[in-house]
């Protein structure tokens, strides 16, 4: 081996051998490559060693490279692949490197234990959160890997239609149980596949109904279908929920028969992923990250029977959405990092 060799350069040596020989697609470079610089930048920038990272996304071009050559199928209920390959600890490692875990924060770590004695009795629990990055589940599995490691591998992530089909997420996506649906931003494109797209969902949400019914699940959904995003003046703003998706979930819990528990959740996680500044139809959006500290911030349960004085049932959904948003927006607010 060259004396000279570097990781850096093993790791490209690697990448151009898998875009001449056709394993990776030549139209996928840009964002491959541009997704290594941003992750690596990030770590120069914020003076962590980067030799780690470059194993990492050596084994993260053979994942690619192996879904290209045979495409993994998500069904809609989808549950974490650990082995031959643990996809989960994969991409937990993956999301570390840009994790400045000492200034990262939980909020609300009592509501946490609570959660998971209620899963611990059968019970269910459905966190209603704003969504920031795509490694979002990685972020929250983190965070909470020391003090909740039940609730930190546990948690199913009901998950729209890109991140099991853009390339670059999918490994991720292998490592989450997830709850996959069409989001109503994306169900019409392309229309041909639109009545496809509904039986999906219908499949997506009968799972969803059985899963309560068994009782002890914890799911994460984000009531807003996307990511938050910047307004005009650069300020994040934590995306409006939608009214009938909180409806749907608490008639469902109602129909299990099962204990089922609502709590607002807060995620500060923007920086270390940013979404694109407007939303993009088409798949293979470019990445950037950074080095950062995240948060999340749990909320007391909230009570699915307020507003059920307000006889217009259109109005009290939408009041029920406004007010639970208002508690995701205001704990956001509230997160603060040191330093």
């Amino acid at each position: 081996m060259d004396k000279k060799s570097t990781p850096e350069s093993r790791l490209f040596a690697e990448m151009d051998r898998l875009f001449q020989n056709h394993v990776l697609p030549e139209k996928t470079r840009k964002n491959i490559v541009g997704f290594y610089k941003q992750v690596k930048q990030a770590l120069v920038t914020a003076k962590r060693p980067s030799a780690a990272f470059e194993e990492i996304y050596l084994q993260f071009l053979h994942l690619l490279a192996e879904q290209v050559k045979n495409p993994f199928t998500f069904q809609p209920y989808h549950v974490k692949v650990r082995e031959p390959f643990d996809y989960f600890r994969f991409s937990l490692d993956f999301v570390r490197q840009l994790v400045d875990k000492e200034r990262s924060k939980v909020y609300g770590l009592e509501i946490a234990d609570e959660i998971e004695a209620h899963l611990n009795r059968g019970e269910n629990a459905i966190l209603l959160a704003n969504h920031q990055t795509e490694p979002d589940p990685q972020a929250i599995a983190i965070l909470l890997e020391k003090t909740h490691p039940k609730l930190s591998q546990e948690i199913i992530y009901v998950a729209g239609e890109r991140v099991v089909t853009d390339l670059l997420a999918i490994p991720f996506s292998m490592g989450c149980d997830l709850l996959c649906i069409y989001s109503k931003r994306y169900i019409d494109h392309p229309p041909e596949l639109k009545a496809k797209k509904q039986l999906h969902n219908k499949h997506t949400m009968e799972k969803m109904s059985r899963l309560l019914a068994e009782g002890g699940k914890a799911i994460y959904i984000a009531p807003s279908g996307g990511r938050d995003r910047k307004n005009a003046s650069g300020k994040v703003e934590v995306a409006p929920f939608d009214p009938q998706s909180i409806e749907m979930l608490h008639l469902m819990a109602r129909k299990s028969k099962k204990p089922t528990h609502f709590y607002p959740l807060a995620l500060s996680t923007y920086d270390m992923m940013p979404p694109p500044e407007t939303v993009q139809i088409e798949l293979g959006e470019s990445r950037t990250a950074k080095v950062t500290p995240i948060a999340i911030s749990f909320s007391p349960e909230y009570d699915m029977a307020s507003f059920t004085e307000e006889s217009d049932k259109d109005l009290r959904r939408k009041k029920r959405a406004d007010a639970i948003w208002s508690i995701v927006d205001a704990e956001y607010r509230r997160i603060k990092f040191d330093g």
